[in-house]
């Protein structure tokens, strides 16, 4: 749709219904913001398991079969 033709339409409008209408592009606007932001991986859980070193991997799977 054409900038010219919106502005038209939206001249049209009363007052209260252009204001909705600027609420719905900020709403639009929010949105797609919202799914184009790319967001960089948090490693923030490495080395968690560090304290379980000790144990081999079958040690750990008789483990996590107890803590079931």
């Amino acid at each position: 749709m054409q900038e010219q033709t919106i502005k038209t339409k939206l001249e049209k409008l009363p007052e209260e219904l252009r204001k909705q209408v600027f609420d719905y592009v900020d709403f639009l606007l929010l949105k797609f913001r919202e799914r184009t932001k790319k967001t960089k991986f948090k490693f923030d859980w490495a080395g968690g398991l560090s304290a379980l070193k000790k144990y081999s991997s079958v040690e750990l799977q008789h483990k996590a079969t107890g803590w079931r």
